[in-house]
């Protein structure tokens, strides 16, 4: 890993993130309100309003948190929607040859989402990206949770991985608010869930390209 202790360990998110799938969520979010007669939401007002836990979100657009009936029907609408539009989102631009030449270089990286951990596995396998990461760990258990406790299990697992030597990599405020529970630095990718202003609001760096991400947590580690 070069010089030790200086190089980062990158803890890379999928959704939005490595998967460039924010039109299948939109599709499947909008598949989901028809079924319960929500308005429509477009890309940009999603971006606007998308928070995690995702039943806040849904509050943003009620007006009112849905009652857990509500969100039963809601998360499984969206998933069964979703899951179907999953199998032909590409990776994001770059990612592919990114994750390859960081493992080409002994550095380490691992694979955190809070998509389920049955899903997660089968997709990364199909998109031949499995073998570059040291670890990839998806949801076990409720999906209203943010990613804090989901990651502090995850550092756990990794072997002589500091917290001050790991940069999260995602597209959602909850990913810095994950990486700041364990002590470890993040850097905010626009491709995915939230607009530019709301990632910039959370006060780490915001970029606009997996390629700057990566450059960017080096930086973080190294100075």
């Amino acid at each position: 890993m070069g010089k030790q202790g200086t190089q980062a360990h990158l803890v890379w998110d999928w959704n939005g993130t490595l998967l460039d799938d924010i039109g299948a969520v939109i599709a499947a979010t909008n598949a989901a309100f028809a079924e319960l007669g929500l308005e429509q939401i477009t890309l940009e007002r999603y971006r606007e309003l998308y928070c995690v836990p995702v039943p806040r979100f849904y509050e943003r657009l009620m007006g009112r948190l849905p009652t857990n009936d509500e969100w039963l029907v809601m998360d499984a609408a969206f998933h069964k929607h979703y899951w179907t539009r999953a199998e032909t989102c590409t990776l994001a631009e770059g990612a592919a040859e990114l994750l390859t030449r960081r493992q080409s270089a002994g550095l380490t990286q691992s694979l955190l989402s809070l998509a389920p951990h049955e899903h997660l596995v089968p997709i990364v396998r199909r998109h031949g990206i499995e073998e570059r990461f040291v670890r990839v760990d998806g949801r076990t258990g409720a999906s209203t949770a943010g990613k804090a406790e989901h990651m502090v299990r995850h550092l756990a697992q990794l072997a002589g991985v500091r917290a001050e030597h790991v940069v999260v990599i995602g597209d959602a405020a909850d990913d810095a608010v994950a990486a700041a529970h364990v002590g470890a630095k993040a850097v905010l990718y626009t491709g995915g869930s939230h607009s530019r202003a709301s990632l910039e609001s959370v006060g780490v760096p915001v970029v606009d390209s997996l390629q700057e991400a990566v450059e960017v947590a080096e930086e973080l580690v190294a100075g």
